[in-house]
């Protein structure tokens, strides 16, 4: 007699072990969603004491309903899958005996068919909610997605379908694939389990139900016909194919021509397939579909991938030049278009530039040029503003400063300006302290400026511990109670506290609590306190917030320190940068922001923000991260940022944000009232960025925008190849530029120049002051300069680019071959040895057109000692290079220790140079020095025995001599002019320190 076994019953479980695996759960959600949960409402509070509240309710009102949709949609689809099968399932299956294999399991599905049903399309819902609804932006735009009012040249569609219904159709399509394709495994299991489908062996045949066999060819059908549906799509993603990316962006010949019509074709065959797989309904017969899914997958390879690679072969790359020229001429306007880049609309081109010789009456009259020669680096300068002003250790500067522009005596002048913050790196001892570091250092006090075209006094010696310092202008707490500061200086601060900042939100964790009145907890200066008087940050009156807080930052202090009280307040995240990225999550901000003195006193940072699509129609991919690395960020310092590293195929300058320093309060203005991409955003969320009438309603803040670093770094990078406007030349590269390596740097493969900021004449208009952010560009992996590209931004043209061509049958000094032209002058190299006990750096080389038809290069040079705290760059010297006209002395180096000086050296009058200011600290409107006509003379050492200081006069005269010699061009003479030069040296050094 054969045993039978009885069923195995479920284990049960203690009352006491399910209290236990219920608190278990309960603690493991607590550590899963409860930070969540706190940062969440830690995040309204934010959102609503800044005013953007209606963003983040925008933002999660449009998650949830797209993760509950998703999870239902996808849910509901695997759940019928399931439900079908089992509902239609062989009910004597279901009652076989315990020899079954599956025996177990089918006893389990028959207790608990609903649960079982359930569970499975739920997580999988769950999961296609979770990534649904980080696809929100898709959504929204597709909803309120504005027109573009230009039609791709294909197939006739508007932009606007490519940039927010595109997305959208690939967004739904793919929750669908998703869907049918668990759906049908999850049918076929569940067929398996319940006895529709039964595998063969052991003398028996396999088989599968009536309903099985159904319900598979129908989820097997759905999903080929959304095949189909995608073949439809997948012609519109042409138009961004990265085919020939290594030339340009977009739908090729062979795209067109062959991919075009493969696509097509498939779409037809799919329809044939998926009707194949219907008919499974009506027939027994499963060949049809099995060889409508071998006929699918075979013809995609064949049809889809080979054909399109063999006609690329063999019939369009012999002629590539002549076939594609169509293609590239899309590609030529659609990017021109897309990055605001249009041959005679955004950018002005000045052909044959220095063709002729420049007039020196014209070069020796550009007052706007010349008067405003910056000397002061503001990449070098961060250790002169922390050793003059930083005033206690825990005030200081970013690594690199930022150039700005205000009034003076009537006339633009540049600035290298800076604000005095809190630096949390520089806090020690017990300054780090909770209480120290969070409640009572907490604000940074002052802006500082310099006149970026003057310093202190003429160096002299480089051991000189004055001449070639910044005259700082200082609006802090103590001088702008000082009426004659407040009467004179270009700004007039009224509130100089800094709170928001770019150092003071590098600290870790990134908060501060002010407000409590108890004792004026804050630092304010020497013997100074203060209490913030704003009603910016969340309250902290009250235990909730704190509890909140404490768990936010993990820190118990909130709960139990007496620094806080009921009128305390929470300041955080106060980098402008993310500030402004956190009310306006669609943007892409600048990688630098600086700050400006407002009419009402105010000082407050301002923000580049970038609207962006991935995708549009034709135009070059580029990589913002690439485009906008240069030397500058690879030495950026705690402050410095590089951008998102995502592809871009459009970008405007749509935003101009403002942060106060003092309130933290965010404004965003339109600066672009025709970019699509801007209005759609301004559709999701209405009354977050202020029209641009409002921008335009503030001259003040105007006067103050520049243009951003980042897209014109992105412009110049995509103008090396897009100036040029015939698709063959685009094609045989044979006009292409390309972005010069910085000169300071040793390799010609090192990092990028960057751009740089000052005011000049503007083009075609000398004499015109105009504030411009410049770049010079070299002929095709060539040191010879090909262009110059300069980008206008006053409020009057402002964002306007002009690009001055050279002529291509000659060749013109680049930016590192005047750099290594000065460097290696004989005078300068001469001078430069008597610095070994110094460093020495060279500052920013500007290429500055002067005239119609004159280029300049200036460079300072600076000292630095070697070592010791107090070590900062002081300028020490004026480089100059210019290429006279003929009959005017040729090529001329300058090197003296003042402007007026390297361009008299040049043969430039000097008349129109800012003259150099004396007295370091002088008040603004103090009477500045004269400049003499007289050649430099390197200054006696103060207190030096006579025999040095007439080494040093005999030294000077040698000096002087080689420069004559030079320019008379007599080799003999500059022979003898080196020997005296090199025998002064000799002398010099032999009388020791």
């Amino acid at each position: 007699m054969v045993g039978v076994r009885s069923p195995i019953g479920r284990p049960s479980l203690s009352r006491r072990s399910k209290i236990l695996i219920g608190v278990a759960v309960v603690l493991l959600l607590l550590l899963i969603l409860g930070p969540r949960l706190v940062g969440l409402i830690t995040d309204w509070l934010w959102f609503s004491d800044l005013g953007y509240s209606s963003v983040m309710s925008t933002m999660i009102t449009s998650r949830v309903i797209i993760f509950l949709v998703a999870t239902l949609v996808v849910g509901a689809i695997v759940f019928a899958c399931i439900y079908f099968a089992y509902r239609t399932r062989p009910p004597y299956v279901m009652a076989a005996g315990p020899n079954d294999p599956l025996a177990r399991y089918r006893e389990t599905i028959s207790k608990r068919p609903r649960l079982l049903g359930i569970l499975p399309a739920l997580l999988i819902g769950l999961m296609a909610g979770l990534v649904a609804q980080a696809s929100w932006s898709t959504v929204l735009t597709f909803l309120n997605g504005e027109s573009f009012g230009i039609s791709d040249p294909q197939f006739g569609m508007d932009m606007g379908f490519y940039a927010f219904t595109l997305p959208f159709v690939r967004l739904i399509m793919d929750l669908l694939f998703l869907a049918l394709g668990i759906g049908f495994v999850a049918n076929l299991l569940t067929q398996y389990m319940v006895g529709g489908i039964r595998l063969g062996g052991g003398g028996r045949s396999g088989s599968i139900s009536g309903p099985a066999r159904v319900q598979l060819a129908v989820i097997a059908g759905l999903f080929v016909a959304l095949k189909a549906v995608a073949y439809w799509f997948d012609r519109y993603d042409l138009l961004t194919s990265e085919r020939r990316g290594d030339i340009f962006t977009g739908a090729t010949f062979t795209d067109i021509n062959y991919v075009l019509p493969s696509k097509l074709i498939l779409m037809v065959i799919a329809i044939v397939c998926a009707i194949a797989f219907f008919s499974a309904i009506f027939l027994r017969d499963l060949r049809i579909p099995a060889l409508s899914a071998v006929l699918l997958l075979l013809s995609s390879l064949v049809i889809g991938v080979a054909w399109p690679m063999a006609m690329e072969q063999f019939a369009v790359k012999p002629s590539a030049a002549d076939k594609e020229r169509e293609y590239i001429q899309r590609n030529i306007n659609a990017t021109r278009d897309a990055f605001r880049i249009r041959d005679g609309v955004d950018v002005n081109y000045e052909g044959d530039w220095t063709r002729t010789p420049a007039i020196p009456a014209e070069v020796n009259s550009d007052e706007a040029t010349l008067s405003n020669i910056r000397i002061l680096d503001p990449e070098l300068l961060s250790k002169a503003f922390y050793q003059r002003q930083a005033l206690k250790n825990i005030y200081g500067f970013p690594s690199q400063l930022a150039v700005d522009r205000y009034e003076v005596d009537g006339q633009q002048r540049d600035f290298v300006v800076a604000v005095r913050e809190v630096d949390p790196n520089r806090l020690g001892e017990n300054q780090t302290d909770w209480i120290n570091k969070h409640t009572v250092f907490t604000h940074g006090n002052g802006f500082i400026a310099a006149q970026a075209n003057t310093v202190d006094e003429a160096a002299g010696d480089s051991s000189s511990d004055r001449g070639g310092l910044p005259v700082f202008i200082v609006a802090d707490v103590k001088s702008i109670e000082d009426p004659n500061f407040q009467k004179n200086a270009p700004f007039k601060v009224k509130q100089p506290r800094i709170y928001f900042g770019e150092l003071i939100g590098s600290l870790s964790p990134d908060y501060s609590i002010v407000g409590s009145t108890e004792g004026d907890r804050e630092f304010d200066g020497d013997g100074a306190s203060y209490t913030y008087t704003a009603d910016s940050g969340v309250s902290l009156g009250n235990w909730g917030s704190r509890l909140l807080y404490a768990l936010k930052y993990g820190e118990r202090n909130f709960l139990l320190s007496n620094a806080l009280n009921d009128n305390s307040r929470i300041l955080y995240n106060r980098d402008p940068r993310d500030r402004v990225k956190q009310v306006a999550p669609w943007l892409t901000v600048d990688a630098k922001t600086y700050p400006a003195v407002m009419a009402d006193g105010s000082i407050k940072w301002i923000v580049d923000g970038y609207t962006t699509l991935e995708n549009y129609p034709y135009s070059q991919q580029m990589s913002l991260q690439d485009a906008t690395a240069d030397s500058r960020q690879a030495d950026s310092g705690t402050t410095g940022r590089t951008q998102v590293n995502e592809n871009v195929s459009y970008a405007r300058n749509s935003v101009k944000a403002t942060v106060d320093a003092y309130t933290g309060k965010v404004d965003l203005y339109q600066a672009d009232d025709t970019d699509p991409v801007l209005k759609t955003w301004m559709k999701v969320f209405p009354g977050v960025v202020k029209s641009k009438a409002e921008l335009d309603s503030q001259p003040d803040l105007r006067a103050h925008l520049r243009y951003p670093e980042d897209l014109f770094k992105l412009q110049r990078a995509l103008l090396t190849r897009y100036h040029v406007s015939d698709a063959q030349t685009f094609f045989r590269a044979n006009n292409f530029w390309s972005v010069p390596a910085d000169p300071r740097t040793e390799s010609n493969e090192g990092p990028k120049q960057p751009p740089y900021y000052f005011t000049a004449s503007a083009p075609g208009r000398m004499n015109t002051a105009q504030f411009q952010l410049t770049a010079a560009l070299n002929a095709l992996n060539r040191p010879n300069l090909a262009a110059y590209m300069t980008a206008n931004s006053d409020p009057d043209g402002y964002g306007k680019i002009t690009v001055k061509t050279l002529p291509t049958n000659t060749t013109t000094i680049g930016p590192r071959q005047a750099g290594e032209n000065m460097k290696t002058n004989a005078r300068v190299q001469q001078e430069l040895k008597l610095l070994e006990n110094t460093n020495v750096l060279y500052g920013n080389l500007l290429a500055l057109p002067v005239g119609k038809n004159g280029l300049l290069y200036a460079q300072p040079i600076y000292t630095e000692a070697k070592s010791g705290d107090s070590a900062m760059p002081k300028l020490y010297r004026v480089l100059t290079y210019y290429n006279a006209a003929a009959g005017e002395g040729g090529v001329r180096v300058g090197f003296a220790p003042t402007v007026g000086e390297a361009l008299s050296q040049v043969g430039i009058n000097p008349s129109a140079a800012t003259p150099t200011l004396a007295g370091e600290g002088a008040p603004s409107g103090t009477e500045p020095k004269p400049e003499t006509d007289e050649k430099p003379q390197p200054t006696p050492q103060p207190g030096g025995s006579p025999e040095r200081d007439a080494a040093v006069r005999e030294l000077g005269a040698a000096l002087d001599a080689v420069q004559k010699a030079q320019s008379s061009g007599d080799l003999g003479q500059l022979g003898d002019a080196l020997k005296k030069l090199d025998d002064a040296v000799t002398k010099y050094e032999s009388l020791g320190n």
